[in-house]
């Protein structure tokens, strides 16, 4: 399964300076109950905007057009086309294949927009400052939303958000 994975505020923000522009730890648990033992896929911008902190339990790819970008982690892996990504991704022992997140930034959503088979997407009750939206490329039509999960402000979390699904009809 391919997967976009994503959280926006309330106008479709998704980034600041290449971070997250919120703070939300029953999100971020989300995002790691979901992507766990699995294959997640980030530009290098996302990645040097996590410090190039690889998150444990994942597989890493990071898609960049800089031929000499290298990585010194064996959990990362570097590929320089989408194409590359999506021979690799094919071509995985069937018996040990891993799901593919893709997990941003903007550019990541629309070099896979055709290839995803379900969306996760968080709607933060909030909006914030910061320079990057989600890109509008995704046709809602061609999904359908599978389910919708609220969790509410609370002492940890200074806004509510909800999570929806949703598979390709295809």
């Amino acid at each position: 399964m391919i997967a976009g994975i994503w959280a926006e505020d309330a106008q479709g923000l998704i980034g600041s300076n290449g971070v997250l522009p919120w703070f939300l730890p029953s999100e971020l648990q989300h995002f790691k109950q979901t992507t766990m033992g699995q294959v997640i896929l980030m530009g290098r911008k996302t990645f040097e905007g996590m410090n190039k902190r690889v998150l444990p339990g994942r597989t890493t790819i990071v898609l960049t057009r800089d031929e000499t970008y290298q990585v010194d982690n064996d959990s990362v892996l570097v590929f320089h086309s989408p194409e590359a990504v999506l021979n690799w991704y094919y071509g995985q022992d069937p018996d040990t294949a891993k799901d593919l997140y893709v997990t941003g930034g903007a550019e990541m959503f629309v070099a896979f927009k055709t290839s995803f088979n379900q969306l996760y997407r968080t709607i933060i009750a909030g909006t914030f400052e910061g320079d990057t939206y989600f890109p509008k490329v995704l046709d809602f039509e061609n999904y359908t939303e599978v389910s919708s999960v609220t969790h509410p402000a609370d002492e940890k979390n200074d806004y509510a958000f909800t999570v929806k699904r949703y598979e390709n009809k295809r």
